[in-house]
Formats: C-alpha cells, sequence, structure tokens
C-alpha cells in the first residue's frame, strides 16, 4: 500500500474522530468547523502545484474560494430547515441544494473561464 494514501487515510479518520468527539463535548459546534480544515485542499494544491504552473495552481485556489458557495447553500438550507423538517428530510434538502449551488457553480466556471 502506498506510505501517501495510507497517510491521506488517516488524516481522514482523524478527521471523523475529532468531529465525533467534538459534538458531545459542550463546544459541539466546533465540530462545524473541523470539515473546514484545509486537509483535502492541502493535499489537492501540492498536487497540483506539483505538476502544473504557478498560473494552474492560482486558478485551483480560486476555485476553491468559488466552491464556498455551494458549502454556504448547504448551511443556509441546514439552518432553515431543521427548525421545520426532521433531520434526515433537513440534510437530504440541504445535500441537494449543495448539488444543485455546486452545478451552477460548475456551468458558470466552465462558461466563463472554459
Amino acid at each position: 500500500m502506498d506510505i501517501a494514501l495510507l497517510g491521506k487515510c488517516l488524516l481522514g479518520a482523524l478527521a471523523v474522530l475529532l468531529i465525533q468527539w467534538l459534538s458531545g463535548s459542550r463546544y459541539f459546534f466546533v465540530a462545524g468547523l473541523v470539515p473546514l480544515f484545509p486537509t483535502f485542499a492541502l493535499i489537492a494544491h501540492y498536487m497540483v502545484g506539483r505538476s502544473r504552473s504557478a498560473a494552474d495552481l492560482q486558478q485551483t485556489a480560486l476555485f476553491g474560494l468559488c466552491s464556498l458557495l455551494p458549502y454556504a447553500a448547504y448551511l443556509l438550507a441546514v439552518y432553515w430547515l431543521c427548525v421545520r423538517l426532521p433531520l434526515a428530510a433537513t440534510l437530504l434538502l440541504a445535500t441537494l441544494c449543495w448539488l444543485l449551488a455546486a452545478a451552477i457553480l460548475l456551468w458558470g466556471w466552465q462558461h466563463w473561464h472554459g
């Protein structure tokens, strides 16, 4: 097994454990910050930075910044729906909001940058 792949798996497992631990603590709200640690962004930026130009890395970072919009749509949907619907319905609809916003982002990115 590739040691780099094992390291990536361990980082993901550590994040899940930290979220689980925080969700049961008095600082439960910090569990929402953990997924925003740039674990996968660091991996992606390292890989793009090693194999592509600085301009390509810059474009990757800009797209990553724009990808906060679908995440914001997801969070807004959870915030609004969680007091109106059961948890499963809230998360399903919020995920659909993310998918729609991500599709719009991809379409727009290809339309203006493609």
